[in-house]
């Protein structure tokens, strides 16, 4: 008797993380969410999505901004209006500014896995959300170029950087500062509870 109850008590053990942890999940995924729909139009989007998966990340780390983006991506491919300017379906993923939105799968994990790596002084916290939207950029203009050149025609890089990046470089750089700030604010309030 006193072994099945040590049993039930591990497993109990066991089971609470996970659903903890899939409701941080759910969570971060509204985060981004309503980030997303927080947007100025224009032919990529100004939006605070950028904010979002850095401050999430960086707060609960890597694995959970990760898992949260899965549930984001897929929740917008299959019809839910997540995305930015309340889009939704695979079109939006596959379109010319969809390597953006998988770009976010590196900002999350630059942005997380840096600060646990390095301590969570604003410098490392900034420096990794700096290089997280970088990777962000590169993906995202490789995607927009490939896909703008099969529909079309030719773009040179510097017209795709033009168009996808300098525009957006003050306004990231603003919302790097403010996600930093803000997850060395809250990280030990709640970010340290995850681990």
């Amino acid at each position: 008797m006193k072994q099945t109850e040590g049993t039930c008590t591990a497993e109990k053990k066991t089971r609470r993380p996970d659903v903890l942890t899939l409701v941080r999940c759910g969570i971060c995924t509204a985060v981004i969410t309503v980030c997303s729909w927080i947007s100025i139009p224009s032919a990529i989007p100004f939006t605070l999505q950028t904010f979002a998966v850095c401050l999430v990340s960086s707060v609960f780390g890597p694995g959970t901004g990760i898992m949260s983006l899965v549930l984001y991506v897929l929740l917008g491919a299959f019809g839910f209006p997540v995305f930015s300017g309340f889009r939704a379906g695979a079109a939006v993923l596959f379109g010319v500014t969809g390597g953006y939105i998988l770009g976010f799968f590196a900002t999350a994990a630059l942005s997380g896995y840096l600060p646990a790596r390095f301590g969570r002084s604003i410098g490392v916290l900034m420096l990794s959300m700096a290089l997280g939207i970088t990777a962000c950029y590169a993906f995202g203009t490789a995607w927009f170029t490939l896909v703008y050149m099969r529909t079309a025609g030719p773009v040179s890089l510097g017209a795709a950087l033009s168009w996808c990046v300098i525009p957006y470089i003050p306004a990231d750089a603003a919302k790097i500062a403010a996600a930093a700030l803000i997850s060395k604010r809250i990280y030990p309030m709640v970010g340290r509870h995850t681990k």
